[in-house]
């Protein structure tokens, strides 16, 4: 399985599945992360955490432990 936290910068990816349970899916789904979007990451902080991303047209910083729950292809 594939997932947000594994694209590299520069590359695009399609959400597949967004994984999780209550309000930890819906915060997810609710900043725009949902089946069929696609993520462009923009940039990794120096330390890995967070990354940039770029969804629906606005920018997003999202914690690798929250990317791990977005199944991609």
């Amino acid at each position: 399985m594939n997932t947000l936290k594994d694209v590299k910068v520069g590359k695009t990816a399609r959400v597949v599945k967004v994984h999780g349970e209550g309000a930890v899916r819906r915060r997810i789904m609710d900043m725009g992360i949902t089946k069929g979007v696609e993520i462009y990451v923009r940039k990794v902080a120096p330390l890995g955490d967070p990354m940039e991303l770029f969804v629906r047209g606005y920018e997003l910083s999202l914690r690798k432990a929250d990317a791990e729950m977005i199944e991609t292809e």
